[in-house]
C-alpha cells in the first residue's frame, strides 16, 4: 500500500485504441502520478519495449 503523498509511475495499454473512460482515469491520474500511454492499435513499438515498461512501471492497466 502507498500513502497519498507517493508518486507513482503507472503505464496504460490501450488495446482498443482510445475510449472516452480510459481517458478520463488516465488524466486523473496525471495529476498526481507519472503517466505513460501506449496504444496498440496506433504505435510501431516492440514488444521488447513494452514488456521494458511494464516492469519499469509500479502499476499497469490495460484496457
Amino acid at each position: 500500500m502507498t500513502d497519498s503523498n507517493t508518486k507513482l509511475k503507472i503505464l496504460h495499454i490501450l488495446n482498443d485504441g482510445p475510449d472516452a473512460i480510459p481517458e478520463r482515469v488516465i488524466e486523473a491520474q496525471s495529476r498526481s502520478h507519472e503517466v505513460s500511454v501506449i496504444d496498440l492499435l496506433n504505435s510501431d513499438i516492440s514488444f521488447d519495449r513494452i514488456v521494458d515498461m511494464i516492469f519499469s512501471n509500479d502499476r499497469v492497466v490495460s484496457w
